[in-house]
């Protein structure tokens, strides 16, 4: 695990905007990819924002971008009633099983604490166990995208 970790708002480092549009790319190519419904660049431009979600945290270690992780209002539609979401986590895969997903997890809990939220929710279909060792608990599993995601929630 990484003892010197530094997180940020991606707000203030615009400049990491298009490094993280081609991990997105690359690590979501259903999504992202050539002819995917997603943009990265808008969502990453949407997550720029530091007091309303939503909110992108980015992670570094000795000033080198290892990861990414965003407070969001939504994340699943037929769940839309559950507010905040833990979404867009992604470690760049080098720096993964080294603490950098746990740090940015407990960070958008604090973000979401700071906001006012009682609870915060994330939908997974690779992280269940990083959630789950940091205290989440696990409420359903749906089929969003043709794929099964578990859903978590953490009171905070």
């Amino acid at each position: 695990m990484c003892s010197r970790i530094d997180i940020a708002h991606l707000a203030d480092h615009p400049e990491t905007i298009p490094v993280l549009q081609e991990w997105f790319k690359r690590e979501w190519v259903d999504y992202y990819g050539p002819g995917g419904p997603g943009d990265a660049a808008l969502d990453l431009q949407a997550y720029s924002g530091r007091n309303r979600l939503p909110i992108g945290l980015i992670a570094f270690y000795d000033d080198q971008l290892c990861g990414i992780a965003a407070l969001k209002a939504e994340s699943i539609p037929t769940h839309a009633h559950l507010c905040p979401w833990a979404a867009a986590g992604l470690v760049f895969p080098q720096f993964r099983r080294r603490g950098f997903g746990a740090r940015l997890i407990r960070e958008l809990e604090n973000v979401a604490r700071e906001l006012g939220y009682p609870t915060i929710y994330s939908g997974t279909r690779t992280s269940a166990s990083l959630l789950e060792r940091g205290g989440w608990e696990f409420i359903e599993r749906v089929i969003y995208n043709g794929e099964e995601i578990s859903i978590y929630q953490k009171a905070l």
